[in-house]
């Protein structure tokens, strides 16, 4: 097989980085932004009613009536994010970027999902980035996948974990379906594995570095 025979395209949210990272990040910016000299104690609020299943942008904008929740939103979803991968993750990307073509599929709008992505220093790692708003479908949407069939490889794989949504479309049109593991129940979205086969993804490991003993 071609060493470029492949195509392994990635989720962004909860795959390549924890989203939590990204809702704290945004969090600490607007606690700066709401209350400067209280910030880390609006933020520690912002923390707690987030855990506790409260609307954190409704709680601030009781406390602090210049700022709507759609302000509030516009903040959180346009800021530039504080996230990093770590050392093993990077590894593991580079080592997959010299045997396949690598992309990126994820929902989200433009901005938030682009500065993701440089803040992240993923802008220049991926052969094709499909982003939902930039092209009008949100997953599980075949449109999105089928930004790939331009490369026509033997073999394709989607590396993702909201099983909701991400798995049912890729293993409908041949694709092998990875899932990374919540193991330590961090993400946004948590998974649920009850489900059809159809929305169950092939594979499950629980770590990025389980990749390279797959692909």
């Amino acid at each position: 097989m071609s060493i470029k025979n492949k195509v392994i395209a990635f989720d962004l949210d909860d795959t390549l980085y924890k989203e939590i990272d990204f809702l704290k990040s945004a969090y600490i910016e607007i606690a700066s932004i709401v209350d400067k000299s209280h910030s880390e104690n609006l933020y520690n609020n912002m923390i707690s009613n987030y855990y506790k299943g409260n609307n954190v942008f409704k709680f601030i904008s009781e406390t602090y009536p210049a700022y709507t929740v759609e302000r509030l939103l516009k903040i959180y979803r346009e800021h530039y994010p504080s996230i990093s991968l770590s050392n093993e993750e990077w590894n593991v990307l580079l080592k997959l970027k010299t045997e396949a073509i690598t992309g990126l599929i994820t929902d989200g709008r433009s901005l938030t999902q682009r500065n993701k992505i440089k803040a992240l220093g993923l802008e220049n790692y991926f052969d094709k980035i499909v982003i939902s708003e930039e092209i009008g479908y949100s997953k599980p949407d075949i449109r999105l996948f089928n930004e790939f069939k331009k490369y026509d490889v033997s073999q394709y794989y989607y590396v993702a974990n909201d099983t909701r949504k991400d798995f049912v479309t890729p293993n409908r049109i041949g694709w092998i379906t990875i899932c990374l593991l919540d193991v330590n129940n961090q993400n946004i979205q948590k998974q649920d594995f009850s489900l059809s086969e159809y929305y169950l993804p092939q594979i499950k490991i629980k770590t990025l570095n389980a990749l390279l003993n797959i692909i």
